[in-house]
């Protein structure tokens, strides 16, 4: 007789599993996303031409990547000619003159980095996520919080160097031997803290948006699958929570997300110039350069767009996650239940 129970029904789903829906996520996220921003981007070229070593932050919906404008070369994506009279008629003028594929222009190399750091933030969040509501008892509302707080910090400081590395080979077209010199004579100025500059403004916009996000996304969905009487959250609820937790989130760290942006833009021209900075660049100064500059509207600038992209980013990624999180728990449940009929005979 054996001495092995039965295998029991359980909702879990693995950290293997959570991966795959979170990769899932991340691709579709991207592919829906990302033609805004193209299209945003050639409307800002059009307006003021990218000279050599501008700067211009890229966005594919899931990561903010600092792109620096190549060394004479007129044939890159966002310098293709053509005149523009808003967004709807820059989407159509680039289909018809480049074709579709150019709307998802420069997504490739942004990726690599951009679905890891999905990949890591979602299966961290839900993993901490779990295991503080055990621990929080009567407290674990707030476990969401919590939870995406740790868990974009720990995604941000992985994937920080791995940024720093990237810009460093497009603006001084370095090879990689070079790069390995570039990075050992850094650490050697600077110490190891110089491969993580600008973690600092990263975190402080994308820590309390992450905590945000999470416990209004949490609550948002409990409230509504309690309001329509339904046990598992449908993928429209899901869809509908993600899209507002989202955008309130934005709303509230806009601020930071502005001086992250500008920092990230000054830093990035003085490195493709291989200048040093004259002018301090902690987020209080740059904040300070931005009141002084252009009041404290400055703060809110970007305002619409940002809201316009963050929401429907949010909308999909969480919904499409949650739905593969779902699809995996099915699977295992029946892949449980044939495992106890077979046991049973």
């Amino acid at each position: 007789m054996s001495s092995q129970s039965p295998p029991t029904v359980s909702n879990a789903i693995t950290p293997v599993q959570q991966m795959v829906a979170s990769c899932s996520g991340a691709l579709l996220t991207s592919l829906f996303v990302t033609p805004l921003d193209v299209v945003k981007i050639r409307l800002q070229a059009q307006k003021n031409p990218f000279p050599k070593g501008k700067c211009f932050v890229y966005c594919n919906g899931l990561m903010d990547h600092l792109c620096v404008c190549e060394n004479g070369n007129s044939k890159a994506w966002y310098k293709a000619r053509g005149h523009f009279s808003g967004t709807l008629d820059a989407f159509f003028k680039i289909v018809q003159r480049e074709g579709i594929k150019s709307l998802w222009s420069g997504l490739p190399p942004t990726l690599v980095m951009a679905v890891p750091a999905t990949v890591i933030y979602f299966t961290s969040y839900d993993q901490l996520c779990a295991a503080l509501r055990i621990r929080m008892g009567d407290r674990a509302h707030v476990a969401p919080l919590l939870a995406g707080a740790i868990a974009r910090v720990g995604a941000v400081t992985v994937i920080s160097p791995l940024e720093l590395i990237r810009t460093k080979l497009q603006s001084q077209k370095l090879s990689y031997r070079e790069l390995t010199q570039c990075i050992r004579s850094a650490v050697q100025a600077d110490g190891w803290w110089s491969l993580w500059r600008g973690l600092g403004p990263t975190l402080l916009r994308d820590v309390p948006f992450s905590a945000m996000y999470w416990y209004n996304y949490e609550k948002g969905k409990s409230w509504l699958c309690e309001h329509y009487n339904t046990r598992e959250p449908t993928m429209a609820i899901t869809f509908i929570s993600g899209a507002m937790s989202g955008s309130i989130a934005s709303v509230f760290t806009l601020p930071f997300d502005v001086v992250k942006t500008r920092r990230q833009v000054e830093l990035g021209e003085l490195q493709a110039k291989n200048l040093s900075s004259q002018l301090s660049s902690s987020t209080l100064s740059v904040m300070r350069r931005i009141v002084t500059q252009d009041g404290f509207r400055g703060l809110f600038a970007g305002f619409l767009p940002r809201l316009i992209k963050v929401a429907p980013a949010c909308a999909i990624m969480i919904s499409t996650y949650e739905f593969g999180k779902a699809f995996f728990r099915r699977y295992n449940q029946e892949r449980t239940l044939g495992l106890l009929h077979t046991t049973n005979t």
